[in-house]
């Protein structure tokens, strides 16, 4: 699939908790660059992750070098599938905002649970 980790890579995960705090993305892909992917394509984007989270997080930060090293799948989904699930719809126009709405048509919003995170704050994120 042309570009599928640049997909997910270029659109860089935020992850909300109580140390990193913000969601504006340092930049965009270029449109041309993706494909429309689909529910179809989920279980490449979750293979995907396995390269693309030690890559942007490492393995952890300070105090909590294994924060990263494990995670579990809660949901993926292509982001148009998002429409009418308020909590999760609301990361979609994030993306539209910050990147355009052909980006955020190719894109997909990831929800992990970092076992070894400590705490429910810091335990799950949203990813895009």
């Amino acid at each position: 699939m042309k570009m599928l980790s640049t997909l997910i890579i270029s659109i860089p995960m935020v992850f909300f908790n109580s140390i990193i705090g913000y969601a504006q993305p340092k930049g965009c892909p270029v449109v041309s660059d993706l494909e429309r992917t689909s529910i179809k394509d989920k279980k490449e984007v979750i293979e995907a992750l396995n390269n693309l989270i030690p890559k942007t997080y490492g393995t952890g930060i300070d105090g909590f070098p294994d924060m990263y090293t494990k995670w579990n799948v809660v949901s993926a989904k292509p982001f148009p599938e998002t429409v009418g699930i308020k909590e999760e719809e609301d990361y979609y126009g994030m993306v539209k905002n910050f990147c355009g709405r052909e980006i955020a048509a190719k894109s997909w919003l990831v929800r992990l649970d970092c076992p070894n995170a400590p705490g429910a704050n810091l335990a799950q994120g949203q990813y895009l």
